[in-house]
């Protein structure tokens, strides 16, 4: 079956309410990535879907008085000057179930696993759904175990907290996140995959996920795919994780990467006309990023939470770039992965003095809080000093601190090491406490 017919069957099950509206208009220009339509205006707004004759589906992302631009979600190469185009519906909606754990979708809901179709839920969720009013949020106070030891020691997440990992190409992000989805603390997982090489989704799925899989909805959309699916795949991975938080569930939201839905959002500005403003990319990018994650964390006051884990793609490995600089003011925490770690071999290669947990009080203990401070002093003497000591510059004796860090910090860094098949850390600070005292 061809992605075109599979768009078009889940369209119709995902919107079975009664038949297409006899409204059509025709096409008027056709470009590279979009069609211009005439005839349409005034029934369309941002974000309603068309279909042409042939099957394919568009969005609107442009509104004039006399035409709209559209978008197809698939290579619509057959489409010509004059062919006739339908309005087909406004909002694009979901029907989550329960029976979707376990399984593989892409991004506009339809199974990609080959084990038949999904089942519909009764309840309808709108693609681009909104968050719950501040007021109306829980709080987030409860602490979660990763089972990484590097994380649960100095960047400590709690139930509906939202993080996020930011790394250049090739230091480890996609193996943090597979290590975060082997925890035990949540009830349901969602992942989404965006922009993902297809030889690498199979992968992450059967040795990433491995035997979380029976609680885990995968939502892929990869690489080759348009950028309407690239867009569409972090909603709908989100969307489904507010299924499963209105049934009081906890839920873990990864998706692989913000970043590729950040440039998928600019080639679509940059095709409805828009300005390049930071970078190329254009000012509703910016707009969109924080209606995606406030949509994650806690829900309403005794229903389930959202804890989301984003991975934030670092271009040139500049963390102050501008989509990086956004999400990382908008989320609860960052941990950094540092390219000179992981050229040492020490994994994962989180830089433990520049991540942060804006909730880690709740999940810290007094004791444990100091713990962590003194350690955090250690490790900054120890690196502020090391091209000194390399250059043999510095005397063992001139400074007590100093010496204490060059005789516990290597310890701690062996300690934290942590390999994607080792087993979850149960006890993540008495280990670490074990291995400062060791003298092996």
């Amino acid at each position: 079956m061809t992605k075109l017919k599979q768009l078009a069957q889940c369209m119709e099950a995902f919107h079975n309410d009664p038949g297409l509206v006899s409204i059509s208009g025709s096409v008027s220009s056709v470009s590279q990535s979009t069609f211009t339509i005439v005839g349409l205006s005034r029934f369309l707004k941002i974000g309603s879907l068309v279909r042409f004759a042939s099957g394919h589906i568009g969005e609107a992302v442009r509104v004039d008085r006399e035409s709209a631009i559209i978008k197809p979600y698939s290579n619509a190469t057959d489409v010509q000057i004059g062919s006739r185009v339908h309005l087909f519906r406004e909002v694009f909606t979901l029907r989550p179930d329960q029976s979707w754990r376990g399984r593989v979708l892409n991004a506009v809901g339809l199974p990609i696993d080959d084990v038949g179709p999904a089942a519909q839920a009764a309840d309808i969720y709108d693609i681009d759904g909104q968050p719950p009013l501040p007021m109306s949020r829980a709080r987030v106070t409860r602490p979660l175990k990763t089972g990484i030891r590097a994380v649960d020691v100095f960047s400590p997440l709690c139930a509906g907290q939202r993080i996020g990992i930011f790394a250049g190409s090739g230091v480890g992000k996609t193996t943090l996140l597979s290590m975060f989805a082997k925890s035990r603390s949540f009830d349901t997982i969602v992942v989404g995959l965006v922009g993902e090489r297809g030889r690498e989704v199979r992968d992450f799925i059967e040795e990433a996920i491995g035997d979380q899989m029976h609680k885990t909805v995968a939502v892929i959309s990869t690489s080759d795919e348009s950028a309407m699916m690239r867009r569409l795949a972090p909603k709908t991975a989100t969307c489904i994780a507010e299924y499963f938080r209105d049934q009081g569930q906890s839920v873990l939201l990864i998706l692989d990467s913000i970043t590729r839905y950040a440039q998928a959002l600019r080639d679509i500005g940059l095709a409805a006309g828009e300005p390049a403003v930071a970078r190329g990319f254009t000012p509703s990018v910016f707009a969109e990023l924080p209606k995606l994650l406030e949509r994650a964390g806690p829900g309403r006051v005794g229903a389930g939470t959202i804890t989301a884990i984003y991975s934030v793609l670092i271009d040139g490995d500049d963390h102050n770039d501008p989509i990086a600089d956004n999400i990382r003011g908008t989320l609860d925490g960052h941990i950094i992965l540092d390219r000179s770690i992981a050229d040492q071999g020490r994994y994962p290669a989180i830089d433990v003095l520049r991540s942060i947990s804006r909730l880690s009080q709740h999940a810290w203990s007094p004791e444990e809080a100091n713990f962590v401070t003194h350690l955090k002093s250690l490790i900054s003497r120890f690196e502020e000093t090391k091209d000194l000591r390399m250059l043999g510059g510095y005397q063992q004796g001139s400074d007590a601190e100093t010496d204490q860090a060059v005789v516990l910090v290597p310890r701690i860094y062996k300690a934290l090491h942590q390999s994607m098949k080792a087993e979850p850390s149960e006890s993540p600070f008495r280990e670490l406490a074990s291995a400062i005292q060791s003298t092996n």
